[in-house]
């Protein structure tokens, strides 16, 4: 029945995708709080931050095998039921070592359950005429958004991090309960042998590293614009959240045109603009730390970033040797490394030599996205 109502299967991807965004935003949101909480340096909390890509580094290699074997439906399931638990868990955290557990948890989770659902919006796309899955990671920017906003007000109302996770994740599982048997029950190329290591084509390999420079800066921007913000421009506590806000609504509209964009333009033109715009929004907030300008440079960055995961994830789903599972896996093993080791790298190098110059490296990783798309041959 979910295979012939493409209409309900793709609103019941969507809301995994709302769900995913809004518990990974909640948390981001949330950090300058959890900083002060634990007393952490900028260092310290670069070192904190480093225990999600362990986590997701540790769980990327079986992600593929498990959807493949399993299917992608049970696998949203359970990284799901896990990924809210272990938010939960972050907001009642009483010691460094807790918090550092539960974000293990919550990035071994949360990666599972991207992998699981990218494979869901790649079979539910195949219904429709057009391209659509920007359209997935355009509903994850508006919770991202909601989530930003939500925890913004009530950081400013000074409620405290545990209640405000464990409302989210009670939100997070009625979603599941309601929108779970909606879900697709077959995978496209389900078939395919289930492959622990699958040897990833070398165009895949090139996308990833896109993926990874380019989702290094959105990383950086999820955990370190509050923090830029409070930190560099020393502005007042209700104006903390505005970068972020201003970055995720640039990014979430962006995305409902992607799809359109890269049909008229073509995938190359695409990230190579993607990679000039995310350099050149970085360079704009490091040269002019004020407000309105780096509010501009935020916006700039979004725009840069947006584009670049739905339209290489939606490439590599249609891969002829692997399942979308393992071809997106494949991605993923590198650019979800770089989303999340974004942010400690950002804490060692404001350790070192002060957020500005840390924001101005993760420029280069955006221009690198650019260098390495135009060395690339394209078959469109």
């Amino acid at each position: 029945m979910n295979q012939n109502n493409p209409r309900i299967n793709r609103v019941a991807v969507s809301a995994f995708f709302f769900l995913h965004g809004l518990c990974f935003s909640t948390w981001a949101s949330r950090i300058p709080n959890i900083q002060q909480y634990f007393h952490l340096s900028d260092a310290s909390l670069g070192s904190v931050l480093f225990a999600m890509p362990i986590g997701s580094f540790i769980t990327l290699p079986f992600c593929g095998w498990l959807i493949t074997k399993n299917g992608s439906r049970s696998m949203v399931l359970l990284a799901a039921v896990i990924y809210c638990c272990s938010l939960t868990g972050i907001g009642y955290a009483s010691t460094v070592v807790q918090l550092v557990i539960c974000l293990f948890i919550f990035g071994c989770a949360g990666n599972l359950m991207n992998v699981a659902f990218n494979t869901q919006a790649i079979g539910v796309e195949k219904m429709y005429p057009k391209p659509i899955i920007s359209s997935f990671h355009g509903i994850w920017s508006l919770a991202a958004l909601a989530g930003a906003s939500l925890g913004g007000w009530l950081m400013g109302k000074n409620i405290a991090v545990s209640t405000h996770f464990l409302s989210i994740a009670i939100a997070g599982f009625c979603i599941t309960i309601i929108c779970l048997r909606w879900l697709l029950t077959y995978d496209v190329n389900q078939e395919q042998k289930p492959i622990l290591f699958p040897k990833p084509a070398k165009s895949i390999l090139n996308f990833g590293m896109i993926a990874f420079c380019s989702m290094m800066c959105q990383g950086a921007m999820f955990d370190w614009s509050g923090v830029y913000f409070k930190k560099v421009l020393v502005l007042n506590p209700a104006l903390i959240g505005t970068g972020y806000t201003v970055y995720i609504i640039s990014m979430t509209t962006t995305r409902f045109f992607a799809d359109w964009a890269v049909h008229k333009l073509g995938l190359k033109k695409i990230l190579l603009w993607s990679g000039i715009l995310t350099a050149t929004g970085l360079l704009i907030a490091v040269c002019f730390p004020f407000l309105f300008p780096a509010l501009f440079g935020f916006v700039i960055v979004g725009i840069g970033v947006s584009a670049v995961v739905p339209l290489l994830f939606s490439a590599v789903g249609k891969s002829k040797t692997l399942s979308p599972a393992a071809a997106i896996a494949s991605l993923a093993t590198l650019g979800f490394i770089g989303l999340l080791i974004g942010p400690p790298l950002v804490g060692y190098i404001s350790g070192a030599a002060g957020l500005r110059v840390s924001f101005l490296v993760l420029g280069l990783f955006g221009l690198s996205v650019s260098v390495i798309a135009s060395r690339i041959r394209y078959d469109n």
